[in-house]
């Protein structure tokens, strides 16, 4: 396993260094970045991808998902984590070094039977088991009966035939500059 902030690799070694929903989790993504420069060849891209949790939407607006955001957020946070990286990447990457960035957004959308399920079944779960789950609780942001009732909330967004959820990103392409 690698550590983002001091990449075991040798310099110039890749084309193309890519980091997905990685540098919302790090504590310096500034330092991160500027590794994948330093691994990546000069004219070669580093790219990078991260959700932006202040800016998901959801319907139908249930409080328990407005909660599950919030301790989310608190949880990131007090690890170290930026849960709202997206819109920070363009400023990370020039503070990193890299002055050719392309700044972009796109988003994840949850609206079928199928896609519902499957996003509200795994939050819904992770609410209950999982290391964020025993963090709020540790950390006393929530209680597990508080958990219980966001996981339900969870369920009940799924099985409703007009939930929606958008998950927004922010992305950036950087050309690593020649020598």
């Amino acid at each position: 396993m690698q550590d983002a902030h001091r990449l075991t690799f040798e310099d110039s070694s890749f084309d193309v260094t890519h980091a997905h929903q990685v540098l919302q989790h790090v504590a310096d993504p500034v330092q991160a970045l500027r590794e994948m420069a330093r691994v990546t060849r000069p004219g070669g891209l580093v790219a990078a991808r991260d959700a932006d949790y202040a800016g998901f939407a959801w319907w139908p607006r249930l409080s328990e998902l407005g909660e599950w955001l919030r301790l989310y957020r608190a949880a990131a946070r007090a690890n170290g984590g930026e849960p709202d990286a997206g819109r920070r990447l363009l400023s990370w990457a020039r503070a990193a070094g890299l002055p050719d960035v392309a700044a972009s957004s796109s988003t994840w959308c949850y609206a079928t039977a199928a896609q519902r399920a499957w996003w509200g079944g795994m939050w819904a779960d992770r609410i209950l088991e999982s290391d964020l789950a025993r963090q709020v609780v540790d950390d006393k942001l929530a209680t597990t009966v508080d958990l219980r009732r966001i996981s339900s909330g969870w369920s009940a967004w799924a099985a409703s035939e007009d939930g929606w959820f958008s998950v927004l990103h922010g992305e950036i392409l950087c050309r690593v500059p020649e020598s």
